[in-house]
Formats: structure tokens, sequence, C-alpha cells
């Protein structure tokens, strides 16, 4: 079969579609005829290298696919081949404290496939059955390969970390990349009234088109002054924050008192001024999430699989041009997700 794959950690020249023997599914493992998959930022920095993270290589990226099964392991009983299937790419010991009391997101040895472990931007895949999830028939691949990863973080972010309730104020960073549209749809479904950010005209009117009720140019203004103009100087319930370092000041400053800041990542560095004056003096919380468990990736799949909440897809790509693919993520062009393709599907 035919793999993205790379061989050693760099630029985008590192990639290669490349032969690679077929996998054999494990007892516990499903083997998937993968039809589309979705990039994330977190390929592009696996791809890079990660501090603490030593891949075997060659290593396949990709966290986000959906496919046929194929052939199942001796001990699988949840899948047949035939079905359609979309993967969810945390994966647990299901043996320690925190899997036994039904939150694997918090394993102690938790990894992601495609980070931590061989990915599934590949013809064929070989995923434990307990990272798939159905797909209804009627679905379409780059909808059910494009929804997992960023759908669940969203959605366990708003609704289990920061419990957002009906008409708090929500601001949604970076709503043009994957969490960020997610957030905003999820936030309008809850009944928020939604502050969302982006850097560009069109980049402000997709947000919009997802359920933003109020939009602000980053790149152009200072988004928390443009909050606190917007709220009567108020601010926000809650802020989602995955950028990191460069915007985390402005996350606390658009807070309510008793706000609540919730952040899935730090794009643009991990350790910013803690703010601790703030943080006690407006009685803040600073909250950390990752990924969803099981219950959350069900809850929130349902949404999209109905038509309530929709992965935008910005372009898709043959698996061959998964260099361009990158591309796209890394430069931030476009809104929402980016598909690759198995080059045998088109």
């Amino acid at each position: 079969m035919r793999s993205v794959t790379f061989s050693e950690h760099g630029d985008r020249d590192v990639i290669e579609y490349a032969e690679l023997a077929d996998p054999e599914p494990a007892d516990d493992e499903v083997l998937v005829d993968v039809k589309a998959g979705a990039l994330n930022h977190l390929d592009v920095w696996t791809r890079r290298g990660l501090p603490g993270v030593d891949l075997e290589m060659p290593h396949t990226p990709g966290s986000d696919a959906a496919g046929v099964v194929e052939s199942v392991g001796a001990d699988v009983e949840r899948f047949e081949p035939g079905d359609h299937v979309a993967v969810s790419a945390g994966v647990s010991c299901g043996t320690c404290e925190f899997c036994r009391d039904g939150d694997p997101t918090l394993c102690y040895r938790f990894r992601i496939l495609g980070e931590h472990m061989p990915g599934v931007h590949a013809e064929r895949a070989a995923v434990p059955a307990d990272n798939l999830v159905p797909v209804p028939d009627h679905v379409e691949w780059e909808v059910a390969g494009s929804a997992s990863l960023v759908f669940q973080t969203a959605w366990r972010m708003l609704h289990t970390r920061a419990e957002v309730e009906a008409g708090e104020r929500v601001l949604v960073l970076g709503a043009s990349g994957g969490v960020g549209h997610a957030a905003v749809q999820i936030a309008d479904h809850a009944g928020c009234e939604v502050f969302a950010t982006a850097s560009s005209e069109a980049k402000l009117r997709h947000a919009e088109a997802c359920g933003a009720d109020h939009v602000i140019d980053y790149e152009a203004d200072d988004f928390a002054e443009e909050v606190a103009a917007l709220t009567d100087r108020r601010g926000v319930d809650v802020v989602v924050d995955h950028v990191g370092a460069a915007t985390y000041p402005d996350s606390l400053a658009s807070l309510a008192r008793g706000g609540r800041l919730v952040t899935c990542g730090a794009t643009t560095g991990p350790n910013p001024d803690a703010g601790l004056n703030r943080i006690f003096w407006n009685q803040l919380s600073v909250i950390g999430s990752t990924m969803g468990t099981p219950g959350e990736v069900d809850d929130v799949l349902e949404h999209v699989w109905d038509g309530t909440f929709e992965p935008r897809i910005r372009e898709t790509f043959p698996m061959s041009e998964a260099a361009e693919a990158h591309r796209l993520l890394e430069d931030r062009e476009g809104f929402g997700k980016v598909v690759v393709i198995p080059d045998s599907e088109l």
C-alpha cells in the first residue's frame, strides 16, 4: 500500500508518498480502507519534531480519517467488514485510575494516533477498535474524515471543562482554524453570544456563517479592546484560546470577573507571563483541555452526522500532494479543514 510518510523531521520536503507493507491488524484492531483524512496543525508539529516525542521512522502522520472496515481482529465484536467508520485518535491504557474512572483523556499513558503512534494518512490503517466510531452511510467521506479531532476537542472545552450556559458570552480565537470554527458552531448551538477573531475579511465572513455574532480582525485591532467596547467594558464569560503565548495576556484581559479561559494548545509558545494578579483579583479560572472521552466523541459527532455541525472543507488534495496540504496549514490560507484522499480513490 502507499502512505504519506517521513523518515526524518524537517520542512515539507521530508514528506513522501511511499510504498509500505500492508498493516496486519492485531486481535483488538480493525483494518480500515481509508477514503479520506484531514490534516490538523498537530501533523505539522509532528513532522517538524516535538520535544520528548521519539518516533519510530519512517512515520505515517494523520490523526483524522474515515473509511470502510476491510477486516477485523479476532477479539473485535463492534464492527464487521463493510461498516463505515471514523477515527477518534486518543489512545489510553484502559487500566489506570483515570481510565477506570471514565476519563481516558487523563490517562497516564495517553497518546494520539499520528503524533505518538503511526497515523492514518495511508491507503489502509490498522486501528484499535476502541478508536473507531460508526458513521452513517449518508455522510460524505470528507466530512466523516475531518470532524472527529477538532469537534471533540471543542466540545469538551466548552461543555465539559468550561461548562458554558445559554446566554453567556464566548470569545473564540482563531475562528478560521479547525478547533476555532468548531468552537464557534458549538457555542452558538449552546445559546451563547459568540465573539470570534480571524485575520482577513473572508475569514470573518466565514466565522459569521458558522454562528459568530461579533467578529474582530485581530491583525487590525486589539481584540481585548474590541471585546471591551462591544460588552460595555464587562468582558466575556469564556475565552477559547488555542494560540498560546501571543494571545494569552489579551485573553485574560477579555474576561469578565469570574470568567474562564479554556485552552487546548499553545501554537505560539507555552510560557506566557502567568498574569497572576489579574487571575486572583478578577477571580478567573484557567482551564486545560485535551481531546475528548468516547462519550463526548459520540455526543458531538451525532450533531455532525445529522448536519447540525459542519466541518468546513477549504481544499482537498490527493495524498501524493500532502506537502502542499501542509503548506496551506502553515501559511494559514483559507478557512476550515484541509483533506487528503488516497490517490487510488481519485
